[in-house]
């Protein structure tokens, strides 16, 4: 399936730009593990995309009433500062390649992330491109979270293009129904497995093959 016409495009961050998800993970099961809890590989993974308030009380449920939270959340913040100032955070592959070609068109972009700004601003400092995201829109600048739309038409706003003319670039079944909810056409790049067809428009393997569609598309648009 080809690109349709499109004036402006709007990323997720955990799992598609940055690879966050696999530090989040390894924080919550060594707080879990510090506090006489398992958190296994899959559960982790089944959280991929949700807001934070939801990931908690998913662990909660997961884990059952003797788990405290507070105890938790102050374990895991110490095991991912710890993970991340050692390791630093990896922007995903295709990134740059992707960044290139919005530049070189001139297409306007934006960030719309379920993370809390405050969070945003550190992990994209953290991986060293910051500068690149002049318009960042996050979870406690809206109402509702993913999959509620909310996030991604506000990212319209900010970008002052209708969000019928936007792709929605994402790597989770959350962000997708977030999308389509929206009104935008709908890219998954899958930061896992995913078996089931979430309704996305297109599905590709990475971000350097929408860099190339859209390279393709713009390029014929200009001859």
């Amino acid at each position: 399936m080809n690109l349709p016409d499109f004036r402006a495009v709007i990323m997720d961050m955990d799992g598609l730009v940055l690879d966050t998800e696999k530090t989040y993970f390894l924080a919550w099961q060594e707080a879990a593990k510090n506090m006489g809890f398992t958190l296994t590989n899959d559960f982790c993974r089944s959280l991929t995309g949700q807001p934070f308030q939801q990931v908690e009380r998913l662990i909660v449920n997961e884990l059952g009433g003797a788990f405290k939270l507070e105890s938790f959340r102050e374990l895991s913040s110490k095991y991912w500062h710890k993970i991340v100032s050692e390791d630093g955070i990896a922007v995903k592959d295709g990134f740059y390649s992707l960044l290139k070609v919005l530049q070189q068109y001139n297409i306007p972009y934006s960030l719309a992330t379920n993370s809390y700004l405050e969070n945003a601003v550190e992990c994209l400092k953290l991986a060293g491109i910051i500068e690149y995201f002049p318009h960042i829109v996050a979870r406690d600048q809206v109402r509702n979270a993913k999959p509620a739309p909310d996030i991604f038409l506000q990212a319209a706003k900010v970008l002052k293009v209708a969000i019928e003319e936007i792709l929605v670039v994402e790597d989770s079944d959350i962000g997708v129904q977030a999308g389509k909810s929206a009104g935008a056409f709908v890219i998954l790049i899958p930061s896992k497995p995913y078996d089931k067809c979430y309704s996305e428009h297109i599905r590709l393997k990475s971000l350097a093959r929408l860099a190339e569609m859209i390279e393709h598309k713009r390029s014929r648009h200009s001859v």
